[in-house]
């Protein structure tokens, strides 16, 4: 089984990167309740994006030892600019996943790309055990997309708290 989780949610601090932005302290006991809900398997293997709240929230899920792998970051934006109708954005990406939805954001097949593949490579070289990948909503929506064969779904991905899980039978 595959458990993506969401990482939980992000200080956000303006002028900032997204990639570079600390999980919130505020949010911690959302995490640690993630944590003792049972959705999470007791054994397994963990990996995670090298963002700092991905980092942070994997490091209060478990106390196994986590990877990092680069690949699991989310879509990349290069822009520190405020987004005040992001799920417009993200539909955009979406919709027209070759280009790029916003200035300094990658498209979102780069992104999807990089994460399958690397998820992908993941579930070959630890097949048979149970994967738990600490990341972001977008990388998810994609991989999920792609692993089982339908549309990315907006909507989903609107409603995923920070943190949460989703689980795939792959």
């Amino acid at each position: 089984m595959l458990y993506l989780v969401r990482h939980g949610r992000p200080l956000v601090e303006e002028g900032l990167l997204p990639a570079a932005w600390e999980l919130d302290p505020a949010g911690f006991d959302d995490v640690w309740a993630l944590r003792e809900s049972g959705r999470l398997p007791t054994r397994a293997l963990w990996f995670t994006s090298p963002e700092p709240k991905a980092i942070a929230t994997a490091q209060l899920l478990t106390e196994a030892d986590v990877g990092v792998v680069d690949a699991l970051r989310e879509q990349v934006r290069d822009t520190a600019d405020w987004i005040s109708d992001l799920p417009a954005v993200v539909r955009r990406a979406l919709a027209e996943p070759g280009l790029s939805a916003h200035p300094g954001w990658e498209p979102i097949e780069v992104t999807r790309t990089r994460v399958v593949g690397a998820v992908r490579t993941l579930l070959a070289e630890h097949r048979g055990s149970d994967l738990v990948l600490v990341g972001h909503g977008t990388a998810w929506t994609v991989l999920v997309a792609d692993l089982t064969g339908t549309a990315p779904d907006l909507d989903r991905w609107r409603t995923l708290a920070m943190p949460d899980v989703i689980e795939v039978d792959v």
